[in-house]
């Protein structure tokens, strides 16, 4: 369970730092800089509730882990009614705000089961990584190379930056900006897109750094320098 939570733990400063990145590049960006102080308290809440949608992932892959799995065809429903609770409650965070959103389940529930299938499968690989009595660091290192494990993270930014689209399109603009929602969505999207390659890059590179090859044995790296990225700046 350790690992699982420090998975989740190092999940959540990923996705936080992604959505970082993106509002900095955002306030650059025409028309979005016109529609940010819109879109900002939803992206930030949008977060929070997407790091706890990832922790039920992880959580869940590594319980079925050690054991004979059920095919995703049975899991994926579970998941994806416990996600919808999470975005009940997201909801009413949100309804303090002077927006109206309204979540577009016919868009997004292909883009978040492909996301959802994305992490339970890598998680599932770290927690059954060779080593049982590996670390996380150790885990990661075990289970994919620098390069794999950038491709894994760029390709959850952008599931990601896709299911933000569909959101952001239900944000209530001013009336001068609501001829340009669907253009504010894809540009949001064109935005998260550019940034999430370099970023996914950039963590692999700090979470590899000091990798080294694992003699029989040999004891883990110490988790807490292999389990942050706060090495990467904003």
């Amino acid at each position: 369970m350790q690992r699982a939570q420090s998975l989740a733990r190092l999940n959540g400063r990923i996705l936080n730092i992604y959505s970082q990145r993106t509002t900095t590049a955002l306030r650059a960006a025409l028309p979005l800089r016109l529609a940010l102080p819109h879109l900002e308290p939803v992206l930030v809440l949008n977060v929070a509730k997407e790091v706890r949608k990832d922790t039920l992932v992880i959580l869940r892959a590594h319980e079925l882990a050690a054991e004979n799995q059920p095919d995703w065809s049975e899991i994926q429903p579970q998941l994806l009614h416990a996600t919808k609770e999470i975005d009940r409650m997201f909801l009413a965070r949100v309804g303090s705000f002077p927006v109206e959103i309204v979540i577009r389940y016919e868009e997004i529930t292909p883009i978040r089961t492909r996301r959802m299938k994305l992490l339970y499968d890598a998680a599932q690989k770290v927690f059954t990584a060779r080593n049982s009595g590996l670390r996380l660091r150790g885990a990661v290192y075990a289970t994919f190379s620098r390069d794999d494990f950038a491709r894994l993270l760029d390709e959850l930014f952008r599931l990601y930056a896709e299911e933000t689209r569909s959101l952001s399109r239900s944000v209530r603009l001013p009336r001068l900006l609501v001829p340009l929602r669907e253009l504010i969505a894809q540009e949001l999207l064109n935005v998260m897109i550019r940034v999430a390659r370099p970023l996914a890059a950039e963590i692999a590179t700090t979470t590899f750094r000091s990798a080294t090859p694992a003699s029989p044995g040999a004891p883990s790296p110490a988790e807490p320098s292999g389990t942050t990225v706060r090495p990467l700046r904003n």
